[in-house]
């Protein structure tokens, strides 16, 4: 059996109203991750290789990246998502990586790379406008007949999707992908499992486990905004209170409470006003703020508090 490691990357950037992902297509239809071999003759580490293949196969250039999780399960890759020219029996290992960008920026017309709403493969977990209708409508009880004979799944069931007393948490992502696969109600199951079309459309599928990949990186973003300043890589470098918070909800997919973020934030040094006001934003001018790197090299890594608004 042959090992072939590939290289993909969830590259995200907030466009102002929701979070985005850097997509490409897959045979022309298929919606998927950039991805790429690594050669261990040709690269010198992962993710020299990395950033050398995104920008070949998509026109962009990484900044921020970080390692994010070794996907290895056994008959992974679908084939729709085969590497070109691969022995029958490769095994393939895939290292995935996530990217932040200030900027969703335009692609160059050469590559058939997008940006995409990254809640258009998961809608189910954008909160902000109040819990998805798609939750209770749709998903709730399919998953609940689903699991109607097992304790187990049920308790799963409830626990990830915040039914009856439990609470939503937003970092739980893949949990609730993984149950929706497991009960077949995801595109992904026919192609990997030949199981009947499920009889509604649960967000867009991706290639191999690529909607897999991205719900990890979602989960690891959304855990990691509460303890590191990740999401000041997602800022221009000039912002204002209000820009930031509606970058935190758009990855949390949750509304926060106004003023609790903001006096939470005072008692950090991730912020540092300029003394520039902004007009333009439907009131009083807001102040300008950047991200005092210097500051948190001195206090140490620290996230954002983020209280969600509760309705």
């Amino acid at each position: 059996m042959s090992l072939i490691i590939g290289l993909s990357v969830v590259i995200v950037a907030y466009d102002g109203r929701k979070p985005r992902v850097l997509a490409t297509r897959r045979e022309g239809y298929v919606t998927a991750l950039p991805f790429g071999t690594f050669d261990p003759v040709d690269h010198r580490t992962f993710e020299l290789a990395l950033r050398g293949w995104v920008k070949e196969q998509t026109g962009f250039q990484l900044g921020y990246v970080e390692q994010l999780y070794t996907f290895g399960d056994r008959d992974r890759e679908s084939p729709e998502a085969s590497i070109t020219d691969a022995p029958e029996d490769a095994r393939v290992v895939s290292v995935g990586y996530l990217a932040l960008t200030p900027e969703a920026e335009r692609l160059p017309d050469a590559f058939d790379a997008r940006w995409r709403g990254w809640y258009s493969h998961f809608p189910w977990e954008d909160h902000r406008a109040g819990r998805p209708a798609i939750l209770d409508e749709v998903i709730a009880p399919r998953l609940l007949g689903w699991s109607a004979e097992r304790e187990d799944r049920r308790v799963r069931v409830m626990t990830a999707f915040g039914l009856d007393d439990h609470d939503w948490a937003d970092e739980g992502v893949l949990e609730r992908y993984e149950l929706l696969y497991e009960a077949g109600l995801v595109e992904e199951c026919v192609r990997d499992l030949g199981v009947p079309s499920p009889d509604v459309k649960l967000g867009e599928a991706m290639a191999s486990d690529h909607r897999r990949i991205l719900a990890t990186a979602m989960a690891r973003l959304r855990a990691k905004i509460r303890y590191r300043p990740v999401v000041f890589e997602l800022m221009p470098d000039r912002f204002t209170l209000t820009d930031l918070q509606n970058t935190v909800e758009a990855i949390l997919g949750h509304t926060l409470h106004k003023q609790n973020f903001r006096r939470a934030l005072e008692r950090t040094p991730l912020g540092e006003g300029t003394g520039q006001m902004q007009a333009g934003t439907g009131g009083r001018p807001a102040e300008v703020f950047r991200f005092n790197r210097e500051n948190v090299r001195r206090a140490g890594m620290r996230g954002l508090i983020a209280p969600i608004l509760k309705v």
